[in-house]
């Protein structure tokens, strides 16, 4: 279905090789946004751009590591370079969470994921916002949180601190921001049918059926377009009166 309610916009997606990011990039491309495809998979994130544009969208490639200020600088730089603005960006880049105890965790990972989930957010709004205020004609940014930004599980101490650092973020950058007409808010998934859910549900010997009512009030996972919808709304106009806020896209997980 085609909708072009972000028609005129120009949007960053990062992420956007796989899973939600590309989701969000080709839901972003049927709304007529011209997308711009961030991602350090250059192969996949190449041939995301050149799927949107063989279906009639606008779309181009760059390739960043969200954790380098130099890359993000470079991303923004490359958008208005090559559509000539910047309307929306979604901060979407993120690790696979990590898998031990508090006790326990991987020093070495811990770094590695705040480097992405984290300082690659806050670096990703700090470009953005800049490029943003310089055009003078507002905008809206929207950060991937998780619902275990929200509520934790065990196991994986570095990604919940840095999605609820995401979440915290979100609320100062709208604070400062929203005299300038820049919107910030971020979304939360909860379980959402990926790659990376399916690998985990494999290697802990669960099946969708027994393990979807633990995180899902519908007793199913998500599909990564539920996220791009959600996402959407937050980039279009039709969100023009809401900032500061979280979207909990998690059927009902938190709410328990």
């Amino acid at each position: 279905m085609t909708f072009p309610v972000l028609e005129g916009k120009v949007a960053i997606i990062t992420g956007a090789a796989m899973g939600m990011g590309e989701a969000t990039a080709r839901l972003f491309a049927d709304a007529k946004a011209k997308v711009i495809i961030a991602d350090y998979n250059e192969e996949k994130g190449t041939e995301v751009a050149e799927s949107i544009k063989a279906n009639g969208g606008e779309a181009a490639f760059v390739k960043v590591d969200v954790s380098k200020s130099a890359d993000v600088q470079a991303m923004v730089k490359f958008t208005v370079d090559t559509y000539g603005k910047l309307d929306v960006a979604v901060n979407n880049a993120a690790l696979t969470p990590d898998d031990k105890p508090a006790a326990e965790f991987d020093e070495d990972y811990w770094d590695r994921l705040m480097s992405v989930d984290l300082k690659g957010a806050a670096l990703c709004m700090k470009y953005e916002l800049q490029q943003m205020k310089k055009q003078g004609n507002g905008g809206s940014i929207i950060n991937i949180s998780s619902v275990s930004g929200f509520r934790p599980q065990p196991n994986n101490i570095a990604y919940v601190a840095a999605k609820h650092g995401v979440v915290g973020m979100t609320k100062v950058a709208a604070l400062e921001n929203g005299p300038e007409n820049i919107r910030v808010n971020s979304v939360a998934p909860g379980a959402i049918d990926t790659p990376m859910l399916r690998g985990a549900l494999e290697q802990f010997g669960y099946t969708e059926e027994e393990y979807a009512p633990q995180l899902s009030l519908l007793n199913r996972f998500g599909q990564a377009n539920e996220i791009a919808e959600a996402t959407l709304w937050l980039a279009s106009d039709a969100s023009s009166y809401v900032t500061g806020t979280t979207i909990h896209a998690d059927a009902g997980y938190t709410s328990r």
